[in-house]
């Protein structure tokens, strides 16, 4: 039977268009397919706010951060925290990828046409001690773009790859097997949908018209997490970080369905780490949403008090960007899906971002002009001000005893007591007369402002909660928000999916996200972030490249 190409690649997704380019550099045919509309192409991370990990770069440089691939590898292991057998590959992929971030990836994107915007973002700050998990130094460059600025280029160099006949593109095409011939993957079988008209990101139908199957020599499979599927996520839930909310937001569109997992492991792939997940407890519900339970992830700085659903304030270190996954675990323990921020307009203005392209229109547009406002203008962003106004989520009021009455009145029964609220929040503005506090939330926003990025755009000067020239007050219910699987298909150094047994499976591949990343979760248990939409470049350029060199 004639083969259609020489490499299939399943999911249209930033490591999907990376591997496919690779592969159309090497001069081999690849069919692209993907079971959502054109308009899609690029997947998620076209959704993304486009941090990207990089280390001892030249915008650290000029913001005087000293870092170092040493010191970045230190903060990634221990931020992994690997203690399985099947970590072997993970932690290869990750050295690989730390020596990635810190050696060509910068030059790499540069000769792609892709730009940063010059100020470095700190995240996941940790807090624990210098062996604990976080990043010692800030390492989240922004692509001048976000998102659709990291999938631009490779997106453009694949329509170049079609003029040229290299590349062939199937969308509406959804897999529901792997084939092989004398034990090597060699096609796929599915179904056809019928034309759709959806705009990027919204629920395409799953009516099928017709069947398909394809072969090739090799097959790559790019197909993405399983952020939007919440039964699955509830499956794979871990014990370690408690009870699966039962209520959850999509921080994904919806077909990010985690599907081609069950369909690559019935072909003989090995998946491994499942359990590893990465849920934002920062999420909005979107008032203007796209997919499905739509949520939208605040980007904090390290200000806001951070309560749970009875108004306790959640312990050291769990402040704003400092322990994504440790927040998650503690607010699991308090038996209830919510927690809330309590803050000032004069820190929603300076400390407030929220990820995605969508949500960032001065970078996404590459706006200067609209930048500035960050640094120099008097409102919060233009976004931030419409979920202010608009957003189920927030409530304004001059005052604590109505922002508390206003809390009460958004859940089920009043868990808030204000007696309690207002005694916390005294003794915390107390801690502001001196240049130096016992409150150990305070210190690291006095810390924060001591690096000349955050001072600029993300740390508003320490100031007292109850000052009503910094007002109004504003209190925001969080939820729980899916978005990454840190687990996957495991695959070694050259993205060949392996079996249980440790061997490849013959004519398989892997990239991005459906891998873990590299390996079957290269970030083991915990994120560094900036580091997702890296992991997709990085996998994809090498499953693209060893794709290219094993095929006639």
């Amino acid at each position: 039977m004639q083969t259609e190409a020489d490499v299939l690649i399943i999911g249209a997704g930033l490591a999907g268009l990376v591997a496919a380019t690779e592969l159309a550099d090497a001069g081999k045919r690849v069919m692209l397919l993907d079971q959502e509309p054109e308009q899609n192409m690029g997947g998620q991370a076209f959704w993304s706010f486009g941090g990207l990990f990089l280390v001892d770069s030249p915008e650290q440089r000029r913001l005087r951060i000293r870092d170092s691939y040493e010191l970045a590898l230190q903060d990634w292991f221990s931020t992994a925290g690997f203690d399985r057998t099947e970590d072997k590959w993970p932690r290869r992929w990750a050295e690989a990828y730390v020596g990635f971030a810190a050696g060509e990836k910068r030059s790499w994107l540069l000769q792609m046409g892709m730009r940063f915007f010059p100020v470095v973002g700190w995240a996941e700050r940790g807090g624990y001690g210098a062996t604990g998990p976080g990043n010692s130094v800030p390492r989240f460059h922004v692509a001048w773009g976000t998102g659709t600025g990291v999938v631009a280029p490779f997106a453009h160099r694949v329509r170049e790859a079609v003029k040229r006949g290299l590349i062939t593109l199937k969308f509406r095409h959804r897999v529901t097997e792997l084939t092989s011939t004398n034990g090597v993957i060699d096609g796929a079988r599915g179904e056809v949908l019928e034309p759709s008209s959806a705009l990027r990101g919204e629920k395409s139908s799953r009516l099928a018209v017709s069947d398909f199957a394809f072969r090739a020599q090799a097959v790559i499979v790019t197909s993405g997490g399983i952020g939007a599927n919440h039964d699955l996520v509830r499956k794979n839930w871990p014990a370690r970080l408690g009870e699966p909310p039962q209520h959850m937001l999509s921080g994904v569109p919806d077909h990010v369905d985690g599907l081609m997992l069950g369909i690559s492991e019935a072909a003989g792939a090995n998946c491994i780490n499942q359990d590893r997940m990465w849920h934002y407890t920062e999420g909005l519900d979107n008032w203007n949403p796209i997919w499905s339970r739509h949520g939208i992830r605040v980007l904090p700085g390290p200000s806001s008090l951070w309560l749970d659903a009875r108004g306790n304030r959640l312990p050291v270190p769990l402040f704003p960007g400092f322990d994504t996954l440790g927040t998650l675990q503690h607010l699991r323990q308090t038996g209830y899906d919510h927690s809330w921020f309590v803050l000032t307009q004069k820190i929603i203005r300076k400390e407030f971002a929220l990820s995605g392209s969508e949500q960032n229109p001065d970078l996404t547009n590459k706006s200067w002009r609209q930048t500035l406002r960050r640094a120099i203008g008097k409102g919060a962003p233009a976004p931030v001000e419409a979920f202010k106004n608009n957003g189920v989520d927030f409530v304004v009021e001059k005052n604590l005893s109505d922002l508390v009455q206003g809390m009460n009145a958004l859940t089920p029964e009043p868990l808030l007591d204000f007696k309690k609220l207002e005694q916390e929040i005294v003794a915390r503005d107390l801690q502001i007369d001196n240049p130096f506090s016992k409150d150990s939330q305070i210190t690291a926003i006095r810390g924060a402002r001591q690096y000349l990025g955050d001072k600029l755009i993300r740390t508003a000067k320490p100031h007292k909660l109850l000052d009503p020239a910094m007002g109004p007050l504003i209190a925001v219910r969080l939820h729980i928000l899916t978005r990454k699987s840190l687990g996957g298909l495991e695959t070694d150094l050259s993205g060949r999916v392996l079996s249980a047994n440790g061997e490849p499976v013959p004519g398989l591949y892997a990239a991005g996200e459906v891998a873990g990343f590299g390996g079957g979760g290269m970030h083991g248990y915990r994120a560094l972030e900036g580091t997702f939409l890296g992991g997709c470049l990085f996998s994809g350029r090498i499953a693209g490249r060893a794709a290219a060199q094993a095929v006639l």
